[in-house]
């Protein structure tokens, strides 16, 4: 397989970059609070050969949590510092990478400068040796960089990743990765290549996000990553894909068989996911999500509107207050899920919370009413 020359960077025992293999990834989908079942999940993912584990830490009982977890298991641990930056000083001594997102990094203490932000999260991997992860995703760029580019979303999640590359570069810190993922393979194919031109030396790891459920998931992911891994770009990946529990270490499984396909020259992918179809995206199950049910949701959500596979409208399915509110933000329909209610929206337009027996119906009739809007009249020229 053609490789790039971005530079190695350590993480536990697995080396990203350089002349290092491909390294594949997953996120444990338990809750991070219940150690029994995060660290079974943890080791059957590295039992399947994940080489990196990730799980999310939110809260100081997390924190306590992630603790006993590294003492029971021998995989590489990544944090996923989403909401609460600040909780990176005392996660790292319990794991071997830091992933932090720009995007909420603009949203917490706004008035203190990101700049600031990252040189406290780069002085806490250098004191604990770990590595860091700069995660950019397109439903969560934040919004000063966005407005720089009103009609290029490629760009910004471009920008973002660099400037922070930037930030990192200035304090002497090189022990980093960058992800920059959307939900649509052909945006993870741009963004991907954009960066690698501007930034050879980086390591990249590649995702394709909310890619939802089997089969479709997988095929929007290997559409990707044969893309991208064929031309040399991309050092580490995860398969991100809605499934239960049980079955999560399957991203693992599906991950090591695109890059023994790519390997070989068995190339399956040439499909582009146009437009003119239905697209449902559908975040992967992980530890942020708030009612297991989720899962079952994106299921039925798929089967009911498979009447509507010949109609250009994107149904998002989010299964946390993370990633919801702004992941849903593009798709005609959108849907977030809390403990007990799931909210439905139309593009930013919030039409209502709704229990979870409730929201498949609802969220018909709001797809009836899209699909029998008349189409826009043609732009005059």
């Amino acid at each position: 397989m053609k490789r790039g020359r971005t530079r190695a960077v350590r993480a536990g025992t697995v080396t990203l970059g350089g002349a290092h293999r491909v390294a594949v990834q997953s996120m444990c989908a338990t809750r991070t609070q219940d150690i029994d079942a995060t660290v079974e999940q943890a080791e059957a993912i590295r039992a399947a050969g994940g080489d990196l584990v990730r799980v999310a830490v939110d809260s100081p009982k997390d924190v306590e949590a992630l603790g006993a977890i590294r003492r029971q298991t021998k995989a590489n641990l990544v944090v996923d510092l989403q909401e609460n930056y600040r909780l990176a000083e005392r996660v790292a001594p319990s794991v071997d990478k830091l992933r932090y997102n720009p995007g909420h990094l603009y949203h917490h203490e706004k008035d203190k400068p990101v700049r600031e932000k990252v040189r406290f999260l780069a002085a806490v991997a250098r004191d604990h040796d770990c590595a860091l992860r700069v995660g950019v995703n397109c439903g969560s760029v934040d919004p000063e960089t966005k407005e720089r580019f009103p009609d290029d979303d490629v760009a910004a999640v471009v920008e973002s990743a660099l400037e922070h590359c930037a930030y990192l570069d200035d304090l002497g810190f090189d022990r980093y990765v960058v992800s920059l993922k959307d939900s649509h393979p052909r945006k993870v194919i741009e963004a991907n290549t954009r960066f690698a031109a501007r930034r050879p030396d980086v390591p990249l790891h590649l995702g394709v996000t909310e890619a939802g459920i089997p089969p479709e998931g997988v095929i929007k992911t290997r559409v990707a990553f044969e893309q991208l891994l064929s031309r040399g770009i991309g050092d580490t990946i995860r398969v991100s894909l809605t499934l239960p529990n049980p079955r999560k270490h399957e991203e693992v499984t599906v991950g090591r068989q695109i890059l023994a396909d790519i390997e070989a020259g068995r190339f399956r992918s040439v499909p582009v996911f146009d437009d003119d179809r239905l697209n449902i995206i559908s975040c992967p199950s992980c530890s942020r999500v708030e009612n297991e049910r989720f899962v079952e949701l994106a299921e039925a959500v798929k089967e009911m509107s498979a009447y509507a596979e010949r109609h250009a409208l994107t149904i998002a399915v989010m299964g946390c207050r993370v990633n919801g509110p702004g992941e849903t933000d593009d798709a005609d329909l959108g849907l977030w899920c809390g403990p007990t209610h799931v909210n439905l929206k139309r593009k930013t337009e919030t039409l209502g919370a709704y229990t979870y027996d409730e929201i498949v119906g609802r969220l018909r009739r709001e797809l009836d009413r899209l699909i029998a809007q008349p189409p826009l009249p043609p732009r005059s020229l």
